[in-house]
């Protein structure tokens, strides 16, 4: 065995190296305890396994309620992620009749995953890992599987077989690919008795991953890291290590991709049938790959594992024509159905992979999550279709074997499983005014109904009002122009498209008499509260033309629009003239499937606006008590943000879907409303 490198981790040296450590290891108790650590650390390497990719197992004998002794397979659980395991992520099954189950000339994914969960000693615990036959029936204590990148870019080219038996030589068996589940358990029931010898130490599975074994959960860890190590030597020695990068940045074409990339995304969703959320990535090591002259034939054959085909399709869009890439979708299906044992429901055929060399590589999702998870797998493919280039040729799996995957009953269970998405799954919005008060409570109703939420504000801790990748705080004057327009730059790069706008920001300058009022008050409440939403709705207008279920407004107005008090001169003619605007927009923008709203809200006195010290000066000024003062309202309730910012939520959404024009108090009821 070829020692692991432990130098430096410079770019033209293999990295793989064996993470353990005593003082960690030994917080870990028992058998499974170890396994739990060492799954840990294959998790925590990307170029090993991602977003729940890879499995581990460990046998033990157990003890049971009645006092007898029972051999039981721990695999890991479907829907756990190894880098975060614990021990109730991993599934005990009772390994005897594992053992009979692998001997079976055939077995159906049904029956197989009943006959796996009815073997659970814990009914609580996940369903095991449909690799769990093939894990039970190989003859170690403990069993590490990944999908390394070295070996996948060793496996994925023409001579890959003969490559890997170079490398490893009766260190491992070599089993040909087979689609994943009972299948492959029966193959390598068949194959590893035959070929596994003294020196067998793991297991290479064609074109899917590697497998490592030993009788301790370090030994059979370490194992993984040394074979591995021996597969990134292999690509260095032949100079298929090092991956080019683009210098300088993408700035260039930033301004003219903006209004592009909305509309891709929307072309996109409407191919889908459904919202999606598309980010962008423009990093020097993506744009070279974009910029190869060979990337039509490198990227058009598949993904670099089929685990991955569930998550990515199984080609990305080259360039922008999404019917195009539709209609071979369809065409795809077709052909591979018609093949199938039983006829399958397509899914939707919109990609979820786009290289294009001036917007660059863009992943879509109908959550953040969703769309980093392919972002990750997709840039882990680069690198392994590169370097199996580099190496001799990049071979994929035949479309007909991704097929069998992506429609594999299994894997669509999965997804059934998912429940039924949020309502404002798949949607970005933006909200003015998002640091406090209703604008806080607008952000927090629209993230728990699933939108991705861009919050603007003058104060500078809107940054980091969320540490969560849904959510985009940019400190923002939105009275300058320049400032909107990056905010809204922004908001496309990063979630790809502008949907819902709930206009908020505003200033009340306390009370004045007209008589009083100067010209500098005036215009300063009239540039925040009416100049600068007009701004905003004219740079968002094709923005939201493009929302692929209509763009949608609120705007917070004022019950001074409808009922005017002394001294708030300017703040209600502001209100005013911003509710006539909104009518006007509602007007003008109908025909571009845009829908404006507007609330009128009265006494929320849980924003910034109102001190205790003014609260209860106001209470006493109407002889009243704090209490009674902000129930000072038809059904003597109190009105908070959140009262607010759940009907600002709500107008955005179906329930209001034939909607437009409208003004709507939410204030408790008010008397000079009324």
């Amino acid at each position: 065995m070829a020692e692991n490198y432990n130098g430096p981790l410079t770019p033209d040296r293999p990295h793989m190296k064996s993470l353990w450590k005593e003082q960690e290891a030994a917080l870990f108790q028992g058998d499974l305890g170890q396994r739990v650590y060492t799954s840990r650390l294959l998790g925590r390497d990307k170029s090993l396994v991602l977003h729940g990719g890879g499995n581990t197992s460990v046998k033990a004998s157990v003890r049971n309620l009645v006092g007898e002794d029972e051999q039981i397979l721990y695999v890991k659980g479907s829907g756990w992620d190894l880098e975060f395991i614990e021990e109730a992520g991993f599934s005990p099954v009772r390994m005897p009749h594992l053992l009979k189950l692998a001997k079976l000339q055939s077995l159906s994914d049904p029956q197989m995953v009943n006959e796996l969960v009815t073997q659970m000693t814990r009914a609580a615990a996940p369903a095991p890992s449909v690799e769990t036959i093939l894990h039970a029936l190989l003859p170690h204590k403990f069993v590490d599987h990944t999908h390394a990148d070295a070996v996948l870019a060793v496996t994925n080219t023409a001579n890959g077989e003969q490559r890997i038996a170079d490398i490893y030589g009766d260190k491992v068996v070599i089993i040909p690919y087979v689609m994943p589940g009972f299948d492959l358990a029966r193959m390598c029931a068949e194959l590893f008795p035959k070929h596994a010898g003294p020196n067998t130490i793991g297991m290479v599975l064609l074109k899917h991953g590697i497998f490592s074994f030993g009788a301790t959960a370090r030994e059979s860890y370490e194992r993984m890291i040394a074979l591995v190590d021996l597969a990134e030597r292999h690509l260095q020695q032949h100079r298929a290590w090092l991956l080019p990068e683009t210098a300088g940045d993408a700035s260039n074409t930033a301004s003219a991709a903006i209004a592009e990339m909305a509309a891709l995304r929307g072309d996109i969703s409407r191919a889908a049938g459904f919202p999606l959320l598309m980010t962008s990535d423009q990093t020097p090591r993506t744009r070279a790959f974009l910029q190869r002259a060979d990337l039509n034939a490198i990227t058009q054959q598949g993904p670099a594992t089929p685990d991955h085909v569930i998550r990515t399709k199984r080609l990305p869009l080259l360039g922008r024509d999404v019917a195009a890439y539709a209609r071979d979708y369809g065409k795809y299906f077709a052909v591979h159905n018609a093949e199938a044992k039983e006829t399958k429901i397509m899914l939707d055929p919109a990609p979820r992979v786009v290289l294009d060399a001036a917007i660059g590589m863009c992943t879509l999702g109908r959550s953040m999550k969703e769309a980093a998870i392919v972002a990750d797998l997709y840039r882990h493919t680069m690198d392994v279709i590169e370097r199996a280039t580099l190496l001799g040729g990049w071979r994929a799996l035949p479309s007909r074997d991704i097929f069998a995957v992506e429609y594999w009953d299994l894997e669509q269970a999965k997804l059934k499983k998912s429940g039924k998405p949020a309502v404002y799954a798949g949607e970005i919005a933006l909200v003015t005014g998002a640091a406090s008060g209703i604008g806080k409570a607008s952000v927090e109703a629209l993230l728990a109904r699933g939108a991705a939420v861009v919050g603007l504000d003058l104060q500078a801790n809107i940054s980091g009002l969320y540490a969560r990748a849904d959510f985009l705080g940019i400190q923002c004057d939105v009275t300058s122009g320049d400032a909107i327009a990056a905010a809204l730059d922004s908001t496309v790069r990063l979630f790809g498209g502008l949907d819902m706008l709930v206009l908020n920001a505003g200033v009340f300058p306390g009370g004045t008499a007209i008589a009083a009022l100067d010209d500098a008050q005036w215009r300063d409440v009239m540039r925040v509260n009416l100049d600068a939403n007009l701004t905003l709705l004219r740079m968002a207008h094709p923005l939201l033309k493009l929302a692929p279920q209509g763009g949608r407004v609120t705007v917070i107005g004022s019950k001074n629009v409808p009922a005017p008090g002394h001294g708030a001169g300017a703040y209600s003619a502001s209100k005013a003239a911003l509710t006539q605007l909104a009518r006007v927009a509602a007007l003008e923008w109908g025909a571009d499937q845009i829908r404006v709203n507007t609330l009128h809200p009265d006494a929320v006195f849980d924003t910034g606006l109102w001190t205790a010290e003014v609260l209860a000066a106001r209470a006493a000024h109407y002889g009243l008590s704090v209490e009674q003062y902000k129930k000072r309202n038809v059904l003597k309730t109190e009105v908070t943000s959140r009262d607010v910012a759940a009907l600002a939520a709500e107008m955005l959404g179906p329930l209001f879907a034939k909607t437009t024009g409208a003004q709507l108090p939410v204030d408790g009821g008010n008397e000079r409303v009324i």
